[in-house]
């Protein structure tokens, strides 16, 4: 089964972070019982010096170079992947989308609806490329300008709403797709570092909301149990 990671810069990290993607491939490694891949066109962190992914500093060395495959980009939103997905998914052969996108687009892109029809199609376009996928996508999580910006709070909460319509339209048995939770005990001054992207223990609070809905739905991998040595 071939994995692939999705998302923005909480996804692709800064130079230094471990990444929820990381703790993802922690848990896979330990509990998924059978062969599997991380996929995807990319591997690098955000290198803030060169304003580009152009690092691979990750804070584990050891991390393995197949397991960093990702497409994510720092700044990048829903209408940066939809055009992208289709030809990553279908030159890896993605099973399974693992999803985190639409605070870039809300904060400097566009507004619920927009967004909401960015994310429309990038379902599709997944499906074009490899009709069976099956995807979990994570809402917005909490953050701190909408916590201080009540405007931006409504449109947060309405895409939220509107993912949600999106996932119960366009889910079918043939290719399922999942919402994952926001994480209940995520809290932005303890598991961010900047009120926006996550520390260590948002990272294992991230990876833990895609665990859960893989193994309760699906039935791949097992329980969350976050390592402790990081």
């Amino acid at each position: 089964m071939r994995f692939m990671f999705v998302g923005d810069s909480m996804t692709i990290g800064r130079a230094g972070d471990y990444t929820w993607r990381y703790r993802m491939w922690q848990h896979l490694d330990t509990t998924f019982g059978g062969p599997y891949e991380i996929v995807g066109p990319r591997s690098g962190l955000y290198d803030a010096l060169a304003d580009a992914p152009a690092s691979d500093a990750y804070a584990d060395p050891g991390f393995p170079a197949d397991a960093r495959r990702h497409l994510a980009g720092w700044g990048e939103g829903w209408q940066h992947m939809a055009p992208l997905v289709g030809p990553a998914a279908g030159a890896a052969g993605a099973d399974v989308l693992l999803v985190s996108l639409g605070l870039i687009d809300l904060g400097f892109y566009t507004a619920a609806e927009g967004t909401a029809a960015n994310a429309r199609r990038f379902i599709a376009e997944a499906r074009a490329a490899r009709p069976g996928i099956r995807m979990v996508l994570l809402p917005v999580i909490p953050n701190v300008r909408a916590r201080d910006d009540a405007p931006f709070a409504r449109q947060v909460e309405l895409f939220n709403e509107l993912l949600g319509k999106a996932v119960a339209d366009l889910s079918t048995p043939a290719s399922p797709i999942l919402l994952a939770a926001r994480p209940e005990a995520y809290e932005i001054d303890r598991d961010t570092y900047d009120g926006t992207h996550p520390n260590a223990s948002g990272e294992h609070r991230l990876a833990g909301e895609f665990a859960a809905v893989l193994h309760q739905a699906w039935g791949l991998g097992g329980p969350y149990r976050p390592r402790q040595d990081a």
